[in-house]
């Protein structure tokens, strides 16, 4: 017997076949995604702009969000899944403004984290990045592609944290209206940041999570405090049970965001310059390095995605990752590693069932702050 087509998990090899899934998409021109209903503005952000051309004419492109005004972006009826998120900022901080979505009926978030980070942009400043799931192109325009099923409904929002400034946002969520499977599980995304990270103490990605699911990915900002490699601390996946050790332990931090050797091309090659070099790929990337400038710019600044697609870390009851930071002592002989003190911010991506367990309190603007 022929399974009829959902119209989700698209890609290449399933592009052709047809399905009975209904394409929607909000954006400023269409709040409520409905049908025939997009461009029908006769206020916004560009009516003075678009003065004698009439409706239809580019009149509602964007929202305004006032000083500490919390927007919905987007509330949809389901099933479906959201496909795609488009989403650039003017005038803001990007840990200012912090995205948030709610699946079904649940009362608190499952994804909450500044847009920056969320979009591996922890640093405030444009780096292209070129991945499956996360693309952020010039000039500053953040794209998401995780599919997020949902049953009842989906609810997005965004909050201004700045106290004196509002913002203009351009966005657009991409969805389909379809038939969920029953063994699909829900999207969720946690931000953390540690400044300075107290000695000799693990950094945590993620903990407290309850339920059945996958880890699917990792995006962290990672601020250096001292001179020298920062990078051979390990990853430590914490799943089901797992006490004072983990089932899985990476060997580096440059090695789990699939590098080696310091990111640095001329450790083994002597016709190379040394120095960080950024890359992006579907899957892991170091976008973003931000070196000294010899002024203001005074630390050495990195932000790096690893996306577990094809090599998910599967949970049945409980997760918790964390990351070492471990640099190296002065010795020149016999050397040993030197727990670090670094400015450290992360995004954890992951699916699992519902319910979830509520989210630590995100920290307050001040706590968030990078310049």
């Amino acid at each position: 017997m022929t399974v009829a087509f959902s119209g989700l998990d698209l890609n290449l090899g399933n592009l052709y076949r047809l399905s009975n899934a209904r394409t929607r998409s909000i954006s400023p021109e269409n709040f409520t995604g409905e049908k025939g209903k997009g461009g029908m503005a006769t206020e916004g952000t560009g009516a003075e702009c678009a003065r004698g051309l009439g409706q239809g004419w580019k009149i509602s492109p964007s929202i305004r969000i006032e000083a500490n005004e919390t927007r919905v972006l987007a509330d949809i009826e389901g099933p479906g899944a959201i496909q795609q998120i488009w989403l650039t900022s003017a005038n803001l901080r990007w840990r200012d403004l912090i995205l948030r979505i709610y699946w079904d009926d649940e009362q608190h978030p499952s994804v909450e984290a500044p847009i920056g980070d969320f979009f591996c942009s922890g640093w405030n400043r444009f780096a292209q990045v070129t991945s499956l799931a996360v693309c952020v192109n010039p000039g500053r325009a953040f794209n998401c592609y995780w599919q997020m099923p949902f049953r009842k409904r989906a609810r997005i929002t965004i909050e201004n944290r700045d106290p004196d400034d509002f913002g203009i946002i351009y966005y657009q969520v991409n969805y389909a209206l379809a038939d969920v499977p029953e063994d699909a599980a829900y999207f969720h995304a946690q931000f953390r940041r540690t400044n300075p990270l107290p000695f000799k103490t693990d950094y945590t990605i993620l903990d407290g999570v309850s339920g059945r699911g996958h880890f699917v990915g990792t995006y962290m900002a990672w601020g250096v405090n001292n001179a020298g490699w920062w990078g051979e601390g390990e990853i430590k996946f914490f799943m089901d049970g797992d006490d004072a050790f983990p089932t899985i332990c990476g060997t580096g931090t440059e090695d789990y965001f699939c590098g080696a050797y310091n990111f640095d091309g001329g450790v083994v090659d002597a016709t190379m310059e040394n120095r960080y070099r950024e890359f992006n790929t579907p899957y892991a990337g170091l976008p973003q390095v931000l070196r000294p400038d010899g002024v203001y710019q005074s630390q050495m600044r990195f932000g790096m995605y690893r996306w577990h697609v094809h090599d998910p870390i599967r949970f049945e009851s409980d997760l918790r990752v964390t990351m070492q930071a471990l640099g190296w002592r002065t010795e020149k002989q016999n050397r040993r590693y030197l727990p670090l003190q670094d400015d450290i911010a992360s995004v954890a991506f992951w699916y699992q069932t519902l319910p979830a367990a509520p989210f630590p309190q995100l920290p307050d603007r001040d706590y968030l702050e990078i310049i």
